[in-house]
């Protein structure tokens, strides 16, 4: 195997393990950048806030997909959602899961000296020793179904932390489950406070003011029990050491948003601090980053080799002001959330290219949205057409994404490469869409059931 190396193709320094950060690695449900360092003024996110003030903060970071459990894999695997085999969601009855020999970031650090901690929910394979934790804590009220909020996890962190002496790196990776829907888990009420955000691609209404409101009550909520966090970490003397990062898995559970491959959908928050690792200073870092570039710098960052097959390149230059080739496009994709939904896309600073495989619904609501008013008020604005073949946007002229300008003679030329460049992309990273349609978890076991009724030999 070639020697693991740097962003600028050096050799990379294998660090002794006492001199290995420690890397706390803090993520949301459906949170998007809805947040008031973000510029949602209207969100109380202090905490936060802070953490970007401290940090630096990534204003053009987005997922690979826009559905939780795919997401969250290519976070975890730094492989996009179709070569790490979570296509949709993990959880019953969907079950999707991780390929065998898919290598997670907790595995990749406990195999190199590191003691790895998961606080809070997982949500990218069924069997949760797959992910490599060495130590999983969870309530045992969590294990059996009742609710598991952040300020649970919170708690539990908090208890960890005071008692921690570590003689070892620690990965601890937190998940929290607000802000998914319903808003109002835990006994949390609306926010507004200070008034309430409506996003430009939804209409502006009361209904819609009404569900901003209780959206911004759950970050609220999200944010303290981030605060409660982030203060014991620091009390307990590890501040310094420790390379903190904060994320979400996709964009907020809105119509046009979550589930859809449109920037409300796959653009994240990103926000990491490492004050040993000269990461601070409140710098906002303006160049495209996707999720799939996570992994890679957390392993840079650790001194541990990177997989030779790995899809995302390591941004650790960009956090330390080193010079860094910055990404020219990220690359999006669906598959399966509420059904399949076949899409990919490429997306450049200034255009946005869809290139939908199948024929559904306008734009999926997953059924969560569809009880809120918004979606109620004005169905048919999702619902009443289906997926054209090509979606191509002016991000400059069109930030919102409503002119399809897919055929656009004047924009023959950036269609045709956006189109290729995706094609050429599909192809390295062996997207299974290029071979037909791509089965669900059900159908697989559906047929396999069909063939053990027939006495197939294979699956006896």
């Amino acid at each position: 195997m070639p020697a693991a190396t740097t962003e600028s193709g050096k050799p990379m320094t294998r660090m002794p393990p006492s001199n290995r950060p420690h890397i706390v690695l803090i993520t949301c449900h459906d949170l998007g950048r809805w947040l008031g360092c973000y510029g949602v003024d209207s969100v109380r996110s202090p905490h936060l806030d802070a953490l970007a003030a401290e940090g630096v903060r990534f204003a053009q970071a987005y997922c690979t997909a826009p559905g939780c459990s795919p997401s969250r894999a290519a976070l975890a695997t730094g492989r996009c959602p179709h070569a790490n085999g979570v296509m949709g969601l993990a959880h019953p009855p969907f079950g999707w899961d991780l390929y065998p020999g898919e290598q997670p970031i907790a595995a990749q650090l406990a195999a190199h000296g590191y003691t790895t901690h998961l606080f809070g929910l997982q949500h990218v394979t069924r069997d949760i020793s797959r992910l490599g934790f060495q130590h999983a804590h969870r309530r045992e009220g969590a294990a059996n179904g009742r609710p598991y909020h952040a300020p649970d996890v919170a708690a539990e962190v908090v208890a960890f932390l005071g008692a921690a002496q570590p003689s070892t790196p620690l990965y601890l990776e937190i998940n929290l489950e607000e802000p998914h829907r319903p808003y109002d888990q835990g006994g949390v009420l609306p926010d507004a406070t200070r008034g309430v955000t409506v996003p430009p691609y939804l209409p502006d209404t009361v209904a819609a003011r009404d569900e901003f409101a209780a959206l911004q009550g759950a970050i609220h909520a999200a944010d303290a029990a981030i605060g409660r966090i982030v203060a014991a970490l620091d009390g307990a003397g590890l501040r310094e050491r420790t390379l903190l990062v904060f994320t979400t898995d996709h964009g907020v559970a809105m119509p046009r948003a979550k589930c859809t491959l449109y920037d409300p959908g796959i653009g994240v928050a990103l926000i990491v601090r490492w004050p040993e690792g000269g990461v601070g200073g409140g710098r906002e870092i303006a160049p495209l980053v996707s999720n799939v570039d996570v992994l890679p710098t957390l392993l840079a960052a650790a001194g541990v080799p990177a997989p030779l097959d790995l899809q995302g390149r390591s941004f650790l230059p960009l956090l330390r002001g080193e010079p860094y080739q910055p990404r020219d496009a990220i690359f999006a994709e669906k598959t399966y959330h509420s059904y399949y939904d076949p899409m990919r896309a490429i997306r450049t600073e200034r255009h946005k290219f869809i290139r939908n495989f199948d024929k559904s619904f306008l734009v999926e609501v997953p059924g969560d949205v569809q009880v809120g008013p918004i979606y109620r008020s004005e169905d048919q604005l999702y619902v009443a057409a289906a997926h054209p073949d090509i979606e191509l946007y002016d991000l400059a002229a069109d930030p919102t994404e409503q002119h399809n300008l897919a055929g656009n003679p004047a924009l023959a030329a950036i269609e045709r490469d956006l189109d290729t460049r995706l094609w050429r992309w599909m192809a390295a990273t062996d997207d299974p869409l290029l071979r037909g349609p791509i089965p669900s978890p059900s159908y697989r076991r559906t047929m396999e059931a069909f063939r053990r009724a027939r006495g197939d030999p294979d699956v006896m």
